[in-house]
């Protein structure tokens, strides 16, 4: 059996590797959630939602990981809500968090495993500043727990 980088089974195998390395997964449960402090610097690929982006990240010499990264600390209007209200805001916080992080240089810091498993949780600096602090100050998010509750009218 030839693997090679372009073999679909040792590429996810590699980037399982990578990502448990860089979200610094503890290997069991009882255990408490370890977090990689970074700085890891990454690109931008995709604003996904307000407060999730899909990044590139670079983790080691000539090794990159494209993985999606949830905003530590903050909640975003779902996309998916439906409430059109909610939908809208949502799509505002997505297109606050594009109009800050397209073209920007991202540092992600306190890279951790998101309980939903398939992304990881981290702070992500644009150009030195914090995105979900940006979010939080703008109205488009709310800290992790808070409801978002529709306006009166």
């Amino acid at each position: 059996m030839s693997f090679t980088f372009r073999s679909f089974r040792l590429r996810n195998a590699a980037l399982g590797a990578v990502l448990a390395l860089a979200a610094a997964l503890a290997p069991d449960a009882t255990r408490a959630e370890e977090v990689l402090p970074g700085p890891v610097p990454a690109t931008l690929l995709r604003v996904i939602d307000g407060d999730t982006l899909l990044v590139r990240a670079r983790v080691w010499l000539d090794l990159e990981v494209v993985a999606r990264v949830r905003l530590r600390g903050v909640n975003a209007p779902e996309l998916r809500a439906q409430d059109g209200e909610e939908r809208a805001r949502a799509a505002a916080a997505r297109a606050f968090v594009a109009g800050l992080a397209e073209g920007a240089s991202l540092t992600l810091t306190e890279i951790g495993k998101d309980k939903y498993g398939g992304r990881v949780v981290a702070r992500v600096a644009v150009d030195g500043a914090d995105l979900g602090s940006a979010l939080l100050a703008s109205g488009h998010a709310r800290p992790i727990g808070a409801r978002f509750r529709r306006s009166p009218g």
